[in-house]
């Protein structure tokens, strides 16, 4: 009876380090499907926004294409640029509708479509999106001083906003729903395996805020369901002497624009000089 009960308790174990080792193999080769949801657009595809906009094709090679959407303001008025990195979903006609929040504040907002999100192409990996980043960046500049341009991360584009900001010199960082990094979000999804060793982008938010000499607001809900609230509390601790964490209390991941608080404090921050 003992014989058994040692060859039910080995086969369940095989059974349950089979299943870990499928689960965890699924895991590494599929995040990029968990990480990124684009949706692509034909070349020809015309954009029709309600605010006015210029759109600009960017060959950037042969086998990339970079596509940019800046929401404009008139010139006479204009205080800066907001350069706006946005979520891992669809593409730019998804986050389109925040434009207002900036252009009714006098700032331009410039955004552009990651490799095969939209009309952009190319291959997409960690490194690929910082230089991408620093391309929107180099354009914005010829164009305004460091101190008339903010970057604006929200969730998966808060990695891509910390890296540019400390790298280059801004006039505020802006996160909406970010993470300490990656690896931690795998961790918070799936401890039971070795997320530092398994993520193949990483984007340590939390690194890239001992660089960062700008001030820093972050935006989070209490009850975000996809990047926890408890990433930007732990991303608080990293960040220097004046960074801010605005609380929404019934926030969730996508709804933030819902909320007066979040049109409050950004109109405060698009007034400062």
């Amino acid at each position: 009876m003992q014989k058994n009960a040692i060859k039910r308790i080995r086969k369940w174990g095989i059974i349950v380090l089979a299943i870990y080792i499928v689960c965890g193999v699924t895991l590494y080769f599929l995040q990029e499907k968990f990480l990124f949801h684009p949706e692509e657009l034909p070349a020809d595809y015309e954009f029709n926004f309600t605010v006015p906009f210029k759109e600009i094709n960017l060959e950037v090679n042969d086998e990339k294409n970079l596509s940019i959407v800046q929401f404009t303001v008139p010139g006479s008025v204009c205080k800066g640029v907001v350069l706006y990195f946005h979520g891992n979903r669809k593409n730019i006609e998804r986050y389109a509708p925040v434009a207002s929040n900036f252009t009714k504040n006098n700032y331009e907002v410039w955004m552009m479509d990651y490799p095969g999100f939209g009309k952009s192409t190319g291959k997409r990996t960690e490194q690929v999106l910082y230089d991408d980043a620093a391309q929107l960046y180099k354009m914005a500049r010829a164009r305004f001083a460091k101190d008339s341009i903010i970057i604006y991360g929200k969730s998966i584009g808060t990695g891509i906003a910390a890296q540019l900001a400390s790298v280059k010199d801004c006039k505020r960082l802006i996160l909406e729903t970010p993470y300490y990094s990656i690896a931690a979000l795998f961790r918070h999804y799936a401890f039971i395996y070795p997320a530092d060793q398994m993520t193949k982008y990483h984007f340590p938010v939390y690194r890239y805020f001992e660089k960062i000499t700008a001030p820093v607001t972050i935006f989070h809900g209490i009850h975000d369901g996809v990047i926890p609230y408890s990433q930007a509390k732990r991303l608080m601790k990293t960040a220097k002497p004046g960074a801010e964490l605005i609380t929404l209390e019934k926030g969730e991941h996508n709804n933030l624009d819902d909320f007066p608080l979040f049109h409050q404090k950004l109109d405060s921050l698009l007034h400062l000089p």
